[in-house]
Parts: structure tokens; C-alpha cells; sequence
């Protein structure tokens, strides 16, 4: 299963019985909205919700941390997910947070997940099918976990590459830029902006198009390139909590380059520790 998928081939296998259809959607802290008022507007037909809140760990206070794979796998199998389906995360902005579902999928070892390229907006676009209200029932499935844990990084490893200078990996934060530099404030309120000593920039808006699909193969290559991220150093992405930090991800994986860990205490983390070092532009 590639990683990503058309509107055009999500149409052909709507309604196959391995085919789970998943809403992975977020909204920032000073963004109007939420992901359950947009998903009973308007969602792909059979689809279900993938909260990111409700799949985070309830045992710290950063926002959507990574669960144990034990509540993960309890709360995935809730949604008719088992190690033989097929997993496919859109997203009602476009492509956003859908990455964070199919990271999280490949974090416990599940890699037959996708993200749909541009998403809700793109499906809706085209004139495709929606339905509205609450999902349809779910018949629970038994999904067992396999951790791969290369693919997360937690804020100990971000401290020894920092420490390091960054020869031991190279870190992109996903940001806008103006949050990197810290020019712009956050959006969670009382974290300054501004970025860890030696990360690069790389928002993650610059990876797509205008519709909200992932830009192609050589235009992925060439922006990480510029960063300096040519496939000879490991790399490691970050944001602002985690998520679109899995754009980043994404988009290297698709690029040809080795895959990315994800931090995922991500920015909210390092900001909020009094003895990181930050950094701005």
C-alpha cells in the first residue's frame, strides 16, 4: 500500500471490508472549531474519527503525546481496525494532521496506512459523496502492536544531538517560519517561540500544493536538500506538538530519503523545560 492516496483510487475501494477510512483531524489552540462538530458536517461516507486528543497519553500535560502501545491498540481496535486492514487518514483542512494517524499506525508497526492526498477539501472539490451526523456502529477488532521505536524520539535524544551540534542528526521543524525565528508567538499562550540551537526550518506548507497534495518526488528532494538534508545524516522532525511535524515525515519518505524519527514533545516540550536552550533569528 503506498503511502500516499488518490481521491480517484479512495473512490474505487470505498466500502471494501478491509478498508478503514479514518477523520484525523486537529484543530490549533486559537483556531474556531473542533474535529467532531467538523466531522458531523461533512465526512467521507463510512469513515470514522480518529481523535488525536483521545489517542494521546492521559498521564502527562503535553497535548497528544504517543500512548503505550497497550491503549493504543485497545483504542485502534475499537475503531474496526486490525493488523490485516487497510488504513486511510484524511484530514478536513486538507493535509495536515492526517500524517499524525499514519505515523502513529507505523509507530506500532502497522505500515498498510496511507494518507489521502489533499484530503476532505480535495474530495469535496471533485463533487464525491459526504454524509453528515454521527459514524455508523463499529464491530470492535483485536489489533496487536508491534513497537518500532526508531521512528520516535523523545526529548532526552533532541538534548544529546543539540548537545552534539547537530552531527549526530539533522532537526526540521516544521513551523511557519516567522515562529522559528520567534518573530511570531506561539499559539499556545505563555510558550515563547523561537527554535532549538542548530534546527532547520522547514515549514511544512512548503511541501504541497496549492489544493493541499504533496508536492512530487524531485520538488520534495530539492526542498529538503536546501536544508540540508541529502540522506547522508539521520533526521528528525518537529513542530509545535507533534503533528505536522509528521508532514515532514511524510514528505521525506516520499522524497526517497531514509525516514525521519518524529519528536514527539516537539517544540511544547522543549519550550516549556527550563533548562533547554532556545534559540531565534
Amino acid at each position: 500500500m503506498r503511502n500516499i492516496v488518490s481521491t480517484e483510487w479512495l473512490a474505487a475501494e470505498l466500502g471494501k471490508p478491509d478498508l478503514v477510512v479514518l477523520d484525523c483531524t486537529t484543530y490549533l489552540p486559537n483556531e474556531p472549531g473542533d474535529a467532531h462538530s467538523g466531522f458531523a458536517a461533512a465526512h467521507i461516507p463510512g469513515a470514522r474519527l480518529f481523535d488525536i486528543e483521545a489517542f494521546g497519553d492521559p498521564e502527562t500535560d503535553l497535548p497528544h503525546m504517543v500512548p503505550t502501545a497497550a491503549r493504543f491498540a485497545k483504542l485502534i481496535g475499537a475503531l474496526g481496525v486490525c493488523n490485516d486492514s487497510r488504513v486511510v487518514f484524511y484530514d478536513q483542512h486538507g493535509l495536515r494532521a492526517s500524517p499524525r494517524g499514519w505515523w502513529m499506525m507505523r509507530l506500532f508497526g502497522h505500515e498498510a496506512a496511507a494518507v489521502l492526498d489533499g484530503g476532505l477539501p480535495k474530495w469535496k472539490a471533485e463533487g464525491r459523496p459526504v454524509e453528515t451526523g454521527a459514524p455508523s456502529p463499529v464491530t470492535p477488532a483485536v489489533f496487536v502492536p508491534d513497537l518500532v521505536a526508531h521512528r520516535w524520539m523523545g526529548i532526552g535524544d533532541v538534548k544529546r544531538i543539540v548537545r552534539q551540534g547537530g552531527g549526530e542528526a539533522l532537526i526540521l521543524d516544521a513551523r511557519g517560519k516567522a515562529r522559528f525565528d520567534g518573530t511570531a508567538p506561539e499559539p499556545r499562550v505563555g510558550l515563547p517561540s523561537g527554535h532549538m540551537p542548530g534546527a532547520a526550518s522547514l515549514p511544512y506548507t512548503e511541501l504541497l500544493n496549492p489544493d493541499q497534495t504533496l508536492k512530487d518526488k524531485a520538488a520534495l528532494r530539492a526542498l529538503f536538500a536546501a536544508r540540508g538534508a541529502d540522506g547522508t545524516r539521520p533526521i528528525v522532525t518537529s513542530c509545535g506538538s507533534g503533528v505536522t511535524a509528521c508532514v515532514l515525515a511524510l514528505g521525506a519518505v516520499e522524497a526517497g530519503l531514509p525516514e525521519p524519527a518524529v519528536y514527539d514533545g516537539s517544540w511544547t516540550e522543549w519550550a516549556s523545560r527550563p533548562e533547554t536552550p532556545k534559540a531565534t533569528s
